[in-house]
């Protein structure tokens, strides 16, 4: 299908119906549970990740210690998209207790874990489990909800993100202090049976599945070729990196001439799903490549410890948070398109402004991450609720994690790259050459984002519909 002759946008079941009161507090209980899923999910990144020091002091393994991490991202990253077409297929509901199940035994692995490779396997577990948990419940909610209802819905999902950030560190550090590290762990598995019996329980299956057989040999190439480049990324292996791209290629040849594939393909042909896959894979590149070094640089220029480095990503979070829940309430009189747009302009002044402030004082850095966080809020929410939009039938699911995929990929590329600029010397001496290093790093921020902002433009501008009632 052409541009001039673009998708209607996908309407959910329950517009134009009226829900019972009984049908409203079945959706609100099971969005409820969703929701209490992705915020283990989120939180389990902040609490790990203050709790590891001591983990690998008593598992003693010092010389291992980014692998329980990047053994996570890796399953995590490479297992969405088999979520989110498998749920076009098999149902939405099954899939997500699936992962949860996965995430929650994954979860109770590591806390018993006696040995690294024991911790390193139940993570790999645990980050499979945890690929289904975001995935499938953004496109449950895309498709129980309206545009104007979803926006709202996704709006609190990353609230919870930004929520989780902020009381995550600080819960790992008190549970590791006055328990063990072990409960860390332990502490998602009662939130975690929570949300699943409320999905369970409440969440009433909508949408017609789609009668297909999974592109099985082109599913494989895929999950191979992304988990060899994303290991590659994350060990700098670039031959990996290399051969893992070819592999996706192939995965891509063969997935263009089946017709179930693992990748939304027929939606990639749309404009504006094509431009929200390349925004969020530059965004996320941009974004995610700078925050990985703004801690170090923070810690070396105040001369703290940890604290100082975890609170210069605050203010990023928090502009994300608030800006996202913003843009909730915008979306009724402001076209998707617009706020794409304005999001990358944002993003686009404000890593030009970084590129002249390396040497001002931290404050500085922190006022311009929280206009960081605000251009990703405005950018990212529109463009999943965009893609979302203009999803075929029966690819929902494919489209969503599709999205969720290409963003973690271009973080996955940007933190690679910006260590290749800012140089394994600046990291570890810190001062001008790290301060320099990371002015080289912005500048690459600068021009992913640039390049996001002028695709956005192309963006299909659709004036909002106002909200029926009865739609809960």
């Amino acid at each position: 299908m052409s541009a001039a002759s673009p998708t209607p946008p996908r309407t959910p079941p329950e517009v134009g119906a009226s829900l019972t009161p009984a049908q409203l507090r079945a959706r609100q209980l099971a969005t409820a549970g969703l929701i209490v899923g992705v915020f283990l999910n989120a939180l389990e990144a902040s609490v790990v990740a203050t709790a590891m020091p001591s983990v690998i002091e008593e598992l003693r393994g010092q010389n291992l210690y980014a692998l329980p991490f990047a053994t996570y991202l890796l399953t995590s990253t490479v297992s969405s998209p088999l979520w989110g077409r498998g749920s076009d297929i098999v149902g939405r509901k099954r899939l997500y207790l699936i992962g949860a199940a996965l995430f929650l035994l994954g979860s109770a692995l590591c806390g018993a874990a006696q040995s690294m490779g024991w911790l390193v396997g139940a993570r790999a577990l645990q980050g499979l489990g945890a690929g289904a948990l975001l995935t499938i419940s953004l496109t449950i909610v895309g498709e129980l909800y309206t545009l104007q209802e979803r926006s709202r819905v996704q709006a609190f999902i990353s609230g919870v993100w930004g929520i989780s950030g902020l009381i995550g560190p600080l819960l790992g550090g008190w549970l590791t202090d006055t328990l063990s590290w072990r409960w860390a762990f332990y502490v998602s598995l009662p939130f975690g049976v929570a949300a699943m019996l409320m999905v369970s329980r409440f969440l009433r299956e909508t949408g017609e599945r789609k009668a297909a057989r999974l592109d099985w040999p082109g599913a494989a190439l895929f999950t191979v070729g992304s988990g060899l480049t994303v290991w590659g990324l994350e060990t700098r292996g670039w031959a990996l990196v290399g051969v893992g791209l070819l592999t996706l290629a192939g995965a891509i040849a063969i997935e263009r001439r089946h017709p179930a594939p693992l990748l939304p393909m027929s939606a990639l042909r749309e404009r504006t799903p094509r431009i929200a896959f390349a925004g969020n894979f530059l965004g996320g590149a941009g974004y995610f490549g700078v925050i990985a070094y703004l801690p170090l640089y923070a810690q070396a220029l105040s001369g703290g410890g940890a604290k100082a480095g975890g609170l210069i990503l605050t203010p990023m979070l928090v502009g994300w948070t608030l800006t996202s829940i913003l843009s909730a309430r915008l979306i009724k009189r402001v076209p998707l398109a617009r706020l794409s747009q304005v999001g990358f302009a944002v993003l686009t002044a404000v890593f030009l402004a970084l590129t002249f402030t390396v040497h001002a004082p931290l404050w500085v850095t922190s006022a311009l991450g929280f206009v960081v966080g605000m251009g990703m809020g405005f950018s990212m929410l529109s463009l999943l609720l965009s893609a979302q939009q203009e999803a075929p039938d029966g690819e929902l699911g494919a489209v969503t994690s599709g999205v969720l995929f290409a963003r973690q990929m271009g973080g996955a590329l940007g933190v690679a790259l910006m260590a290749l600029l800012i140089g394994s010397g600046a990291i570890a001496t810190g001062g001008v050459d790290l301060a320099e290093g990371l002015r080289r790093a912005y500048f690459l921020a600068l021009g992913l984002v640039a390049l996001a902002l002028v695709l956005s433009l192309r963006l299909r501008v659709i004036r909002p519909v106002p909200a029926r009632a009865g739609g809960g």
